[in-house]
Order: structure tokens, then sequence, then C-alpha cells
């Protein structure tokens, strides 16, 4: 085992006000859909207490609204009564039990709201919301005022140790800090003090009535991202305000949820956004949290040693293990569960009205569920065959369970299409999935059989007393005359470094693996790049590639934080083709899909809908669009145009009546889907 030390900085104790934390770590504040669904407190409870477990040094709440103008919608959670926070009692109690500290965030959504009592600082609506709000009144102003500072009380009487005052990511405090959402004439418009007037008296007041003794957290946008934002001088302003009101520390936040830059996708370098926070850290004496894709403990330690922030804000990477810190001070970082930033089960599942789970930690919102699963039974020899997504959670579920099992796969290695995904440019952080998982067969003691391919009859002799066949799939290969021609390659060959495209590039099929496809064709190089003199840009780290590719400003020169976006250089053409007349993309992740697009759009690549495909040959691809033909003239095709299952194993088995446990791609081949396969594994497991 590793020295505890690895991390001195992290797992050193910090004082806020009052309050010592054991770490640095805060599980910061993430909107779950726990508050509002059955069960919620106790779900919510335990959710909460089995980080604390863990070892997290202070966790946020969701937000909760203090009046129902301020609600996100009418289901929204708040706490707005005595009742309500009674009600609430359960969670600080179970969190204080494990030995953990929990604050609860006050949240007023402003003209982001989806009520029919929308309102804010003036009628200006934002572009991601159709609604319009109203205007609030000085005088109501003043009383959202004293409902933020009683919401805090109500916090406190529920047993929290104080509040998060939301202030940041383009909520409503954020609309009355800007030019951009606040152009009012009364004492909370025009110059800047009056612009701050609103976060400055809430803190102040909270603070008043509150005392000494709760943790007063503000959590301020530190770099909006969108025209009209703060310059960096009126947020240092702000800060140092908040400071002098009495807040105990101040979190940081990082874009508006309408800026069109990405800042928590997986297309987000680690830590890119530290400067802002590192900006604030010095120019006030309290506290200061660094947040956004800060999902190691390695990058969290390197952010506090270096002196950018006080403490660091993971709320996602808590998701993804709930023991992430207690990991961290066993000199255990490969055994942690790490935060792809994929957004799929947890933002994802968030707007379509689902409650938040994690794409690598199915147990994650499910604690309830999953303690409530019969105890294990009396170990068993088990055989998973297949150690892709699927296979791989089901093995090392079960042997935490206490079996005995053997893995097989047919590779030289583990990770089957996760291999395939870290590939692709920005979705590097599957290589930590693949070491995690490697990492929990060398714990739990798996005997793994690579270059394996047993059969039905070997299997059937084995003695195993359970058999999963997670094979996975294999691509599917549609008829189109000259599909076995030179010219075309699957995407498997693609992604697996076995075969490599030309300059001229057409992709059939515009699914999530058509678009990784076609991040991956305008990242790489070409075939011949070797020809190609390397560019004075080739050095750049992927932080300041991010920055320059995105438009974002490092230098406080610009108000909002914005430049102008710098195209990469273009190495080949893409062209992106789909049967269905639909805009290609419409089907990606709500949270990260955009942002892809977006990406690919400015490298160049061409889309077509609508398409009918009629033969590849020497001069390229001919189809026929809109009832008219057209020919592609290009060097590759690549076919992405969906999957088979590859359960062949399984039939072989059936017929010497033995009935397998089929699971992920082998036993549904849609689109490659990681969330359905380690879920679907993990659960399988759970019932042996």
């Amino acid at each position: 085992m590793q020295a505890p030390t690895l991390f001195p900085t992290l797992l050193s104790p910090l004082r806020l006000g009052a309050h010592t934390l054991r770490n640095r770590t805060l599980m910061g504040s993430m909107h779950t859909g726990l508050e509002t669904a059955d069960r919620a407190v106790e779900r919510m409870a335990a959710f909460y207490a089995e980080r604390a477990r863990g070892g997290a040094g202070l966790m946020v709440t969701g937000g909760y609204a203090m009046n129902e103008v301020a609600r996100l919608d009418d289901d929204g959670p708040d706490l707005f009564t005595t009742a309500h926070a009674d009600a609430l009692r359960p969670i600080p109690q179970a969190v204080h039990a494990a030995g953990g500290k929990i604050i609860l965030q006050v949240l007023h959504t402003g003209r982001y709201g989806k009520t029919a009592q929308l309102a804010g600082a003036s009628s200006i609506p934002s572009p991601i919301n159709r609604r319009v709000p109203r205007t609030m009144g000085t005088a109501e102003v003043w009383a959202t005022i004293e409902d933020y500072v009683r919401c805090a009380e109500l916090a406190m009487r529920a047993g929290f140790d104080g509040v998060e005052v939301m202030g940041s990511e383009g909520y409503f405090i954020n609309q009355f800090t800007v030019t951009r959402t606040n152009d009012r004439v009364d004492e909370f418009g025009g110059s800047v003090d009056n612009r701050h007037r609103l976060p400055v008296e809430i803190v102040r007041r909270t603070r008043q009535r509150l005392g000494a003794g709760a943790l007063l957290m503000y959590r301020i946008s530190a770099l909006d991202l969108v025209d009209g934002g703060a310059p960096a001088d009126e947020i240092i302003a702000l800060a140092q305000a908040i400071e002098a009101a009495g807040a105990d520390v101040i979190n940081t936040g990082v874009g508006w949820h309408e800026a069109r830059v990405p800042t928590i996708a997986y297309v987000v370098p680690r830590a890119a956004f530290r400067f802002a926070a590192a900006r604030i850290k010095h120019a006030v004496k309290i506290p200061v949290i660094a947040s956004n894709r800060i999902n190691t403990p390695g990058m969290a330690e390197q952010i506090l040693a270096s002196g950018d922030a006080d403490m660091v804000s993971m709320a996602r990477p808590f998701l993804a293990d709930a023991d992430f810190v207690r990991k961290a001070e066993q000199g255990c970082p490969d055994s942690i569960n790490t935060c792809i930033a994929c957004n799929q089960a947890c933002l994802d599942f968030i707007f379509t009205k689902r409650p938040a789970t994690c794409l690598v930690n199915p147990r994650a919102g499910r604690e309830l569920e999953f303690d409530e699963m019969p105890p294990p039974g009396a170990p068993r020899r088990v055989a998973v065959i297949g150690a892709g997504a699927a296979g791989l959670a089901c093995a090392v579920t079960a042997a935490e369970r206490g079996h005995i099992v053997t893995l097989f796969e047919a590779a030289e290695d583990i990770g089957g299409q996760l291999n395939l995904a870290r590939a692709v440019p920005g979705k590097q952080e599957f290589d930590e999935l693949v070491r995690y998982f490697r990492t929990r067969l060398t714990q739990h003691g798996i005997q793994l059989n690579l270059r394996c391919r047993p059969s039905a009859v070997e299997l059937a002799n084995g003695g195993y007393e359970k058999i999963v066949v997670a094979t996975g799939v294999t691509p599917f290969e549609p008829e189109i005359e000259g599909i076995r021609h030179a010219k075309v390659i699957g995407y498997a060959d693609l992604l697996g470094l076995r075969k490599q495209a030309g300059r001229r590039v057409a992709v059939i099929g515009a699914g999530g693996i058509g678009f990784d496809v076609a991040e991956f064709l305008l990242n790489a190089p070409p075939a011949d790049a070797a020809t190609q003199a390397v560019s004075d840009g080739a050095a750049i780290d992927a932080v300041d590639g991010f920055f320059s590719e995105w438009g974002v400003d490092t230098s406080s020169e610009t108000p909002g934080g914005l430049k102008p976006q710098q195209a990469p250089a273009i190495t080949r053409e893409v062209t992106l083709l789909q049967r269905r007349p639909e805009k290609p993309g419409r089907r990606l992740g709500l949270s990260t899909g955009w942002a892809l697009r977006a990406g690919l759009e400015l490298r160049g690549l061409k889309t077509i809908s609508g398409c009918t495909y009629e033969r590849i040959d020497d001069a390229g691809l001919h189809l026929h669009v809109d009832g008219q033909a057209r020919l592609l003239e290009v060097d590759t095709v690549v076919v992405c145009a969906g999957q088979d299952s590859n359960n062949g194993l399984a039939a072989d088995l059936r017929r010497l009546s033995i009935e397998p446990l089929v699971i992920g791609g082998a036993d549904r081949a849609a689109e490659l889907d990681a969330l359905r396969a380690i879920d679907q594994g993990t659960r399988v497991a759970m019932e042996f």
C-alpha cells in the first residue's frame, strides 16, 4: 500500500469560520432529482451519509427555493416553512452520524425558472428559456432578501451546518450583478455597488441572523463566459464585499447555463478553470474553492499545493465514488472509480426528469435500492465471458459478494468497446474506467484469461454454477454495393488503430459512434501526415488549445471572459451521412451533444441527411439526396451503421440445456451503451 502522504494538502484540515473540516474536499451542489422522488428524504439521507462515511470534508445539497417565485419548476424543492425544515432533519442527522458536515444551498432561479411566476432583475429573457421574466419591484427585491435569510434560518432549524448562497451560473443573484441582465434604475441597478447590493445584503443579513456558528458560503461566478458578463475587476470587488459582509468561504462557479463554452463535459481539460479561482484567492483573505473538472486526488493536490485555492469542489466525482477521500487517505488512488465527465446519467437524467445516478457507479442515488437487495448466497463458481463494460462490472461485483469468478476475454486486454471510446480525442477519461476495473480485478483475485474464447462445451464441463455471456457486439455491415471495396473500413478498425483513413472521408451513420469517428478524424493527423511540417501550435498543451478553440480569455481584459474563437488547423475533409431526414446529432446527449456538434462544426465537419446509399467504387461514394444523384469523391468510407449482438455462445449453451445470463451488447445491440452495460452487469451480479 502506498503511503497516505501522497496528498498532504488535500487531506489536511481547514478552518471555515467556526467549523474545522477534516480535509479540503467539497462535494459541490448538484440537483440529483432525489429531492422530489419517492422516499425523497430517506434516499437523500442515505446518499449523503454514504459520502460522509467515504470521507467528504463538506457537502452541499441541491438548491432549495426560498419562495414560490424562486422555484426552477412547479415541482422543485423548497424550504418555505418550519414543516419543510422539520421534514429534512434526517438528512443532516445521517451525515453527522457518519462523521460529516453538510450545508444547504439556497437558490433562486430567476429568469431560468420554468414556472408561470417567473421574475428577475429585468424583463430580459434567457436564450435558453422561452418565458419572459417579470421585473421585480424594489420592495419585492428587499422582501426576497428576507426570504433568503428566513430560508437560511430554516436550514439551521433542520440541523444543517450552514448554507451556501447560490450567486453564480447565471441564476437570480448573478442576473442582478451584470448589465447583460440588469437594466434597472433603482438601488439594485446601474452602478457596480448597486448591482452588488443584492448579494451583499443577503450575506450580511444572513450572518447577522444566524450568528458566528453557522457556516456561510457564497458561490460566486468567477467567470461568466457570456457577452455582457462581469469584468474581472467587478468579480474581485464582489468577492471582497462578500468577505466584508461576513462569508466564511467563497466557492467558485464557472459559466452561465446559457454560455456557449462547455465547462464540465469531457471535452473540457481537467482543472481548466483553476485560474479563475486563483484570481479571487489572491484578492481575499477567506478561503476560496476551485471547481470544474477536478476529478482525481492528484489534480486536487496540485491545485491546493500551488496556492491557487484552499479547497476543491468535486460534485460528480462523489457520484462516481462515495469513497473517493477514504481511498486517497489509504494511498490507493488507483482504486478510485473516477468521474469520466460523460454527464449521461447525472445531468442528462435530470434534464429528462429522472433521478440522477452515475454511468460508472450504478449505486449512486440508488443506495436504498441496492441495500435492500438480498444478501449474497453461498459462494458460487461464476464464469463471465467477455471483459467489456458489462462483463467487467458483473465480474467485479460478483467477486465483491464473495463468489469465485473466472473472466474470459478473447482479445489481448480488457475493455472491449471501452477501448474504442478511449481512442476518441476528449474521451481519454475512459482510460480511468479501464484502469479502475483492472485494479478491482487484481484486488478481488479474479482469474483473468486473456486471448481465450471458451466453447459452450468447455464451459458446460467447467463446473460453473453461473455462466454470464457478455460477448458484446459485432459491427453491422449494410447492404451497399461495393461495401467490401478497399476504400471501406469499419469504425472498430479505425478507432482500434488497425486501419487508417485518408484525407477525404465519408462517414456512414450519424449516431454517437459516427460523431465519435468524426471527432477522431478531425483531431488525428491523416495517414501521410509525416510528410507535413510540424506546426508551431503542436506543442500547445490541452488547456491552451481548449481556450483558443472555444474563445476563453484568461487575461482579465474582456467582460465575461470571452475572445474570438480560433479554428484549429484542418487536415481532413469529413462528411457525416445519415438516412434519417432530421438534423444529425439530435440524439446525442442533452448536456454534451451541443458542444460536440459545435466543436466539429468549427473543424469544418459537413453533414448530409436523408441519404440513400447506392454504391462505393474507385470514384467514391455514390448516393441520392432529395432524389438527386451525388458523388462524394472520397479516399475512405467509414461505416458506423450499427451493431449486431454477438450472442452465438449463448445459443450454443442453450443447445446444451444451459440457460446463461446474457448482458450488455450480447443482450441488446443498440448504440454502444456503457451506461446500460455497467448497470445491467452490476445488477445481474447482485442476484447471485
